[in-house]
């Protein structure tokens, strides 16, 4: 039973970076109908700069902030300057633009920072917490906090002010949304903003267990477009369900069945739950009516 406790909190911490990165993805597609490949290198990007931030001033505090206002630059500049002049073509061109920017970020990143790995300090250095013969470590009550709390103040402005309406009207129907006065053009802005803020706090909170490197977002890119997919493209809620599923799952597989095996297990289930309901979890199939 402890080893099953300490796997499902590890599971937690890990599946509640899955679904911040993975919220920030549906986000995006959802209001501009775009799917982000780049959003893992976006994010690595980001935690060069808390990386490069904190060595200059050894403040965990302010090499947070530094990288969160420049992701909140990033994404509005690749909004801007890559996917807006884009607006009029279709989806696989867009796709193509967002693959474009994988190489993009990862040249720019190897070119300033290099290709070596560096260690970064966890948020929370504090002693590990007993309780029972549990061991709970502080940092991962501290991500999963934080985690819950940003997507509650997320839904909560999404769900009951001007902005979030704004939002949702673009997601439900773009020229809908136009013809009532939505200014879209400033949600695809501000979605693309949220959405590189997201992942880029993924980003730095996983950088402890991974190390700042070009590669580092890689496997969490991955997973957090499996829990989007898992808990459906078409719900703000399924891709944060489906992002604690997968980490806690993944856990639990690694641990009680193989470690190798485990990532195969997880796609295993991912396509038995499509076969089932092909929306994901929270999805729901969009009907016309005429």
């Amino acid at each position: 039973m402890v080893e099953f406790l300490q796997n499902v909190i590890a599971g937690l911490e890990t599946g509640s970076l899955y679904a911040l990165a993975a919220l920030g993805l549906v986000l995006i597609y959802r209001t501009s109908d775009v799917i982000n490949f780049a959003q893992g290198e976006m994010a690595m990007f980001s935690s060069f700069i808390a990386f490069t931030i904190f060595q200059q001033t050894m403040s965990y505090p302010v090499a947070f902030i530094g990288a969160i206002l420049f992701a909140v630059f990033l994404g509005f500049l690749v909004e801007r300057v890559f996917i807006r002049p884009a607006s009029k073509a279709n989806l696989v061109s867009k796709m193509i633009i967002t693959l474009g920017l994988i190489m993009i970020f990862n040249g720019v990143a190897s070119a300033l920072f290099g290709i070596d790995m560096h260690p970064f300090r966890k948020a929370l250095t504090m002693d590990n917490i007993n309780i029972g013969e549990v061991i709970i470590q502080p940092n991962a009550i501290f991500i999963i906090s934080i985690t819950l709390v940003i997507m509650a103040i997320l839904f909560y402005l999404i769900k009951n002010t001007l902005i979030g309406i704004a939002i949702r009207a673009t997601a439900q129907n773009e020229t809908t949304a136009k013809l009532m006065g939505v200014p879209v053009s400033k949600v695809y802005s501000l979605s693309w903003i949220i959405a590189t803020v997201l992942g880029a706090i993924a980003g730095i909170l996983i950088a402890p267990t991974t190390n700042v490197s070009t590669t580092m977002m890689g496997e969490v890119h991955l997973k957090s477009f499996i829990a989007a997919v898992l808990g459906g493209f078409g719900s703000f809620v399924g891709p944060v369900v489906g992002g604690f599923v997968i980490g806690v799952f993944d856990n639990l597989v690694g641990y009680y069945i193989s470690l190798q095996w485990k990532t195969v297990i997880v796609y295993a289930l991912l396509i038995i739950i499509l076969i089932v309901k092909p929306t994901g979890l929270f999805g729901k199939v969009h009907r016309k009516k005429v």
